[in-house]
């Protein structure tokens, strides 16, 4: 009788499972073999037919799934599920930041070519030209002469003697001479050239007289719920660059000025004004 119900859950279990074809042959001879247990020549003829073609049974290719539920609460999974999307967002922004920060100390300095340098340099707006020499005199007096020049992202508006900030600019060193080749627009007081948008035939000599830093920007980041705060400081690179001539406009000719000489003039007036002298008469 327990062999008997054995097999009768066994067919029960593997006639409902789809993966299990093999065995729906063998369902009719099972329930005969169960119908007629007394026939003496069912379990000879059967038993070895049955027995044999069981291996699908025991050994399936599919195994079943199990569900299992849970005693937790919907609510408890969503806050968990929350505290690790927010460990998880937090990790990889930290990570970030340790790439970047490992990324910028552990850089190598990349070596460029001449013809490199002087790509980068005219995409920026300048042309290293060399040091400046002491025995050249390229500061002048003030010409009422300015220039409008593009370098990098950034327009300026200069004259000669002027001092301007720019970006830090690669391949030049301090006391070097420049060549400004973006010139936006030139004028004095009698004309006015604007390019389109920029003026070829024009150019603005400057020395570099100092690589500097800007102050300090303080940067704070804060995400909200996400226990995120961030604070870091920056620190522009600088070059400070003098202006020492304008080149292609005609610069007016300096006016001399001739002082009358007023000195002189107010002698003579003192010496004809003078008052004559009394003479006394005697009686």
């Amino acid at each position: 009788m327990a062999n008997r119900r054995c097999l009768q859950t066994v067919i029960h279990h593997y006639s409902t499972n789809p993966f299990l074809q093999p065995l729906k042959t063998l369902v009719p001879t099972l329930q005969q073999t169960l119908t007629n247990p007394l026939s003496p020549q069912t379990p000879t003829a059967y038993s070895h037919h049955v027995f044999s073609n069981l291996t699908p049974i025991f050994h399936p290719q599919h195994k079943p799934t199990c569900h299992f539920s849970s005693r937790r609460s919907d609510n408890e999974e969503e806050e968990e599920n929350d505290d690790e999307e927010e460990e998880e967002e937090g990790s990889e922004e930290d990570d970030d930041d340790e790439g970047v920060s490992a990324a910028s100390n552990s850089g190598v300095k990349r070596e460029y070519t001449a013809e490199e340098k002087e790509e980068e340099a005219s995409a920026i707006g300048y042309k290293v030209i060399g040091p400046l020499q002491r025995s050249e005199r390229v500061f002048k007096p003030y010409e009422p002469v300015f220039a409008v020049v593009q370098i990098g992202s950034h327009q300026f508006k200069v004259s000669n003697g002027d001092s301007i900030f720019t970006e830090r600019l690669k391949f030049c060193e301090v006391n070097e001479k420049l060549i400004l080749n973006r010139v936006l627009m030139l004028g004095s007081q009698s004309q006015t050239i604007i390019g389109r948008p920029i003026l070829p035939d024009a150019a603005v000599h400057a020395v570099v007289e100092e690589h500097a830093l800007d102050a300090k920007v303080i940067i704070f980041k804060k995400k909200r719920r996400k226990n995120y705060r961030r604070t870091k400081g920056h620190r522009q690179e600088l070059t400070k660059l003098r202006i020492t001539d304008i080149q292609g406009i005609e610069k007016p000719e300096p006016v001399p000025t001739d002082k009358p000489e007023k000195t002189a003039v107010k002698k003579l007036e003192k010496t004809s004004g003078k008052k004559p002298e009394k003479v006394a008469v005697a009686a």
